[in-house]
């Protein structure tokens, strides 16, 4: 029996909950009531960082269950498909969502990004220790008085987007620590060495089948492999590197459209106009304004 994947409101499921927001771009949540979160599937179209002090919660994500004891750090994408089933009568646990615009405009790394981003959909959670907690609610709480204190203040958005930034470099280390403890299979190795390619390759080389020659595979069999080990496609994986290399230009750098497209060897403008808004939604002009 097929089913169906709702769409998913967070505004309507807060109730009675405090919480300090800017817009619909940035929410802090501490200790919300879930327990009104529907049992059936939906699809996140934000990304949602919970962090479990104590408790445990239990759902899946993309169809795949786990069971979170605290302390712990969860990460959910957007795309993702979430069922909630459980949560414990000690749950203690802050959430902090953010919009896929507040995403797209923080200036990361690339190679950082799209690495954890990987490490990430592999394994949406990790572990705490004392200090790793005590990192994590030290942004938490510095995010909160900003907000509160700057609420009145245009720039405040910047703010909270710089210590997103800090937590983002001192969170991603430990989630690379502990994704790679274990020994990886073939197939997560295969997948690393076609990322790798990506990182070195995607400013000149955007055909499946540029890497698939590279590593001696049909682009079929690649695309199969990628796809059911990262949960996203190859060509996914670099349309992201190159979309993301594209916006850093966009809103990074005083560089005309004509110059970014000549800088990602793209036949012409109009090319790449049609790439970024098939990829975005947008055309780069919008995205840049």
């Amino acid at each position: 029996m097929k089913t169906n994947i709702l769409p998913f409101n967070w505004r309507d499921k807060l109730g009675n909950t405090e919480y300090c927001s800017i817009g619909d771009d940035f929410i802090l949540l501490e200790n919300p009531d879930i327990t009104d979160v529907s049992t059936y599937p939906f699809k996140l179209d934000v990304l949602v960082t919970a962090i479990c002090l104590r408790g445990t919660m239990q759902g899946s994500i993309n169809m795949q269950s786990y069971t979170f004891q605290g302390p712990n750090l969860i990460v959910v994408f957007p795309g993702q498909i979430v069922k909630y089933e459980s949560i414990s009568d000690d749950f203690s646990g802050i959430f902090i969502i953010v919009s896929q615009k507040f995403i797209s405009d923080l200036k990361i790394n690339v190679k950082e990004a799209l690495s954890l981003n990987f490490s990430l959909h592999q394994k949406p959670w990790i572990p705490l220790n004392e200090q790793g907690l005590n990192v994590l609610m030290l942004h938490f709480e510095i995010m909160k008085k900003v907000m509160r204190v700057n609420m009145e203040n245009p720039y405040c958005i910047e703010m909270v987007r710089h210590i997103t930034m800090s937590a983002f470099y001192g969170m991603g280390f430990h989630f690379h620590l502990f994704t790679v403890k274990g020994k990886k299979s073939k197939r997560e190795m295969l997948v690393e060495k076609f990322l790798d390619l990506v990182q070195t390759h995607y400013r000149e080389q955007r055909e499946l089948g540029f890497y698939a020659d590279k590593l001696c595979l049909t682009p079929k069999h690649l695309s199969k492999v990628v796809r059911e080990t990262s949960s996203t496609t190859a060509s996914g994986w670099i349309e992201n590197h190159v979309i993301l290399e594209a916006k850093a230009l966009l809103k990074s750098t005083d560089m005309t459209i004509q110059q970014i497209s000549e800088e990602m060897n793209f036949p012409s403008q109009s090319f790449f106009g049609k790439y970024f808004k098939r990829c975005t939604g947008m055309s780069p002009s919008e995205y840049k304004k």
